[in-house]
């Protein structure tokens, strides 16, 4: 019997969970799913014999080490800041462990510790970062072995509504952590290379600088991600003239998202007074000067000349953030922790609402002085609030990794990400019995077209 103690039972964790139920008894495997409350685990297990609920607080180290003792690999959902403590834990008792979340430094000094003992320490499964990896390495490791030249390399992918629950203006929901999309492109400008030429964008104007995307006949736009270079010797291109990351939205959403950037509501550095008892309008003013005639409405589009036609207007309306009678709530809060409180109203997915992940990879490449480039694309449906896409793409790369390295099929030890064949080419492959399957195409070699380019 194999045990796998998986931390953390949000959003995410559906998939996942299903997967190594369904799995359970040909595999002889037991599931104990820890959170700090057990609703969601006992709803996801639903009085499976092979899986139970405790509550568990990560901080409290005896209870932590005390279920990692009885496991042989443990599955971290929780947020990439926890990890660390869990991952030591992990070394001392000498069990493997699995996580979708970037390295971090921390993370990454455990890495000759993790080979001494032999430990699969495997991250960057998931989605963005994990999905991208694999389904880019995979092609960019097939080009190399015809000796071809890589000349671009673009990647983009966005969690969003699908077209049959997309019902608002924004055409946008939350598919994942709300917090993580308020404070998108914060930390630093974004930094791409284009052909040889290095670009930055600070934040402020991040969303005004957007790529044109067309995806099964569907138009999308992407907004820079932060470092994009970092994955120049991440997969071994170095060299390479145009590396771009982008996150995908429905065309509009970054114009009108770049209204909130620009009053400052995204700010998380400092807290508003009395922000408890303070009206959604009230807060909307706090972003505009004062006046002793004009309404907030007014002062708004003046300040940031926004025509009363225009559909952005139309989307501040429809978010109902002049509403002088709903209450913020939220004590001691920062711009951003309010502005999120709003956007839930609005943008939650409903318990039979669907969500859908897009990704799409553009790959240029010479070879006998020819130029080409493929077009790597995925979309993925999800079923319903529970069982969403992005649960989809993140959970089921993470539960087939944990059950390869358990079975011994993914052995090689160390931290490590998901860019090598013996992890890629199996996981890729089960995937595709899930739905999970990438249309490649030949297109003609674009390079950088600065047309696609807004702004």
């Amino acid at each position: 019997m194999k045990n796998i103690l998986i931390i953390g039972a949000g959003k995410s964790s559906s998939y996942l969970i299903k997967y190594l139920l369904d799995k359970s008894n040909e595999e002889d495997l037991r599931l104990t799913i820890a959170d700090i409350s057990t609703k969601n685990a006992l709803k996801l297990i639903n009085h499976h014999k092979n899986a139970k609920a405790i509550i568990l607080d990560v901080f409290n180290a005896f209870e932590r080490e005390k279920e990692i003792k009885k496991t042989d690999l443990v599955i971290s959902m929780l947020p990439a800041r926890f990890h660390t403590e869990v991952a030591k834990d992990c070394i001392r008792f000498q069990k493997h462990m699995v996580t979708a979340s970037y390295i971090s430094e921390e993370m990454k000094a455990l890495d000759d510790a993790a080979k001494e003992k032999g430990l699969v320490f495997m991250n960057e499964i998931g989605l963005d970062p994990g999905l991208d990896h694999m389904s880019a390495m995979q092609i960019i490791d097939r080009i190399r072995e015809n000796d071809a030249k890589m000349l671009l390399f673009e990647s983009f992918c966005g969690g969003l509504v699908a077209p049959e629950s997309d019902n608002n203006l924004w055409n946008y929901k939350f598919t994942w952590n709300p917090r993580n999309v308020v404070l998108a492109g914060q930390g630093g400008a974004a930094m791409f290379i284009q052909e040889g030429t290095y670009k930055y964008i600070p934040y402020h104007k991040l969303f005004r600088r957007t790529e044109f995307l067309k995806i099964n006949n569907a138009n999308y736009e992407a907004y820079a991600n932060r470092d994009s270079l970092a994955y120049r010797s991440i997969y071994g291109l170095d060299t390479i003239a145009t590396m771009y990351r982008g996150t995908i939205r429905k065309v509009g959403f970054s114009r009108a998202w770049n209204i909130f950037v620009q009053l400052g509501m995204t700010d998380d550095s400092y807290t508003i007074e009395d922000s408890e008892n303070m009206s959604y309008r009230d807060f909307v003013n706090l972003f505009l000067a004062y006046s002793p005639s004009d309404s907030v409405e007014l002062k708004l589009r003046s300040y940031l000349k926004i025509d009363q036609d225009d559909v952005m207007w139309e989307k501040l309306i429809e978010l109902d953030i002049f509403n002088p009678k709903k209450k913020i709530g939220l004590k001691n809060a920062t711009p951003a922790q309010i502005l999120q409180k709003i956007l839930l109203d609005s943008w939650t997915l409903q318990e039979e609402e669907k969500d859908m992940i897009v990704m799409q990879h553009l790959f240029g490449y010479e070879i006998n002085e020819k130029k080409y480039q493929i077009e790597s694309s995925l979309v993925v449906t999800g079923e319903n609030q529970t069982y969403t896409a992005m649960a989809k793409t993140v959970g089921l790369p993470v539960a087939i990794a944990a059950l390869k390295i358990l079975k011994g099929e993914i052995t090689s030890p160390g931290v490590q990400r998901p860019i090598t064949k013996e992890v890629y080419e199996p996981i890729l492959k089960e995937l595709e019995e899930h739905g999970i399957k990438f249309t490649e195409k030949k297109v003609p070699y674009l390079g950088y077209n600065p047309n696609h380019v807004m702004g």
